[in-house]
């Protein structure tokens, strides 16, 4: 009997041992809180017409995982995947076909595209098996200075621009809903409370350029028959505002899927704040270390 009690002593030891060794980086949850695999979410995932991978920007976790999907989306849908960034503007799309297709070198590519600051450690993986494997990225941005006109003139400052520029972003007029919580959260951290000509309602209308633009440009790519994975930052998604709600506005039907990015010190229940963000909630460990 002794024997039997040490040996399950010993059991019992080995199980806490292995459980204070277990280290998990991340964990997948539905928008209900409810834990699921990567190759269930995939096959979700599968199914839509868009996808939206909503980041946070120096999170290496979710870049990793962006490239996951894209490769496996690649397997599933071959030439109808298309990948859709943020991180391009739509006047460097002309660059960003010269590299994909082979005709200028990556120096040149990476000089004139005017990549973001972490482009290398966190985009470039991505860019480069797109280019591998012939998959088509698209540039989906509002050029910067297009909305920084927004931000200090609001959008009429947009009806000066040429008919050249216009083709730069979405068709005007622009319609935005101020009432959208995302938006109100805006408005109420730069200050602005009331409606009118302030500066927090301008950085709205510039931050509702860059989503409405970026909505325009993937439903081109959805018109052209193609299935569109999109990275952005996870502001531009969450709660199925910004981009989804103008691509919800232009096509109620369209079969759109998000995934948000969010820390947490606990990876094994999902916080109620972070609850319907969005489709599905990729929990990184509050500890992971960042690219930038």
């Amino acid at each position: 009997m002794r024997i039997v009690y040490l040996t399950l002593l010993l059991l019992c030891m080995a199980a806490t041992f292995v459980t204070a060794q277990d280290k998990p980086a991340y964990q997948l949850f539905t928008k209900e809180g409810k834990s699921i695999k990567y190759s269930k979410m995939l096959k979700e995932l599968e199914k839509a017409d868009v996808i939206l991978f909503g980041e946070q920007h120096n999170d290496p976790i979710a870049h990793w995982l962006q490239l996951e999907v894209t490769k496996d989306l690649h397997k599933i849908h071959q030439q109808k995947l298309t990948v859709g960034a943020e991180m391009f503007e739509t006047d460097v799309q002309l660059v960003l076909n010269e590299y994909l297709s082979g005709k200028i070198a990556e120096n040149n590519f990476e000089q004139e595209s005017r990549p973001w600051t972490n482009y290398k450690t966190d985009y470039r993986p991505i860019v480069r098996f797109a280019r591998e494997a012939g998959i088509p990225v698209v540039a989906t941005n509002v050029p910067r200075r297009y909305a920084a006109m927004v931000a200090t003139g609001s959008l009429k400052a947009l009806e000066s621009l040429s008919p050249e520029a216009k083709q730069l972003i979405v068709p005007l007029p622009i319609v935005v809903d101020m009432n959208l919580p995302g938006y109100k959260n805006m408005m109420s951290m730069f200050g602005g409370s009331t409606h009118g000509n302030s500066k927090a309602e301008n950085i709205v209308q510039a931050q509702a350029l860059k989503d409405a633009t970026m909505a325009h440009v993937i439903l081109n790519q959805v018109t052209a028959g193609n299935k569109l994975l999109h990275l952005n930052g996870a502001y531009h998604s969450d709660n199925y505002e910004g981009i989804g709600w103008y691509l919800k506005q232009a096509q109620p039907n369209l079969k759109l899927a998000t995934i948000t990015t969010v820390t947490q010190e606990d990876l094994e229940k999902l916080s109620d704040e972070h609850r319907n963000k969005a489709d599905f909630i990729l929990v990184v460990s509050a500890t992971m270390t960042k690219t930038y």
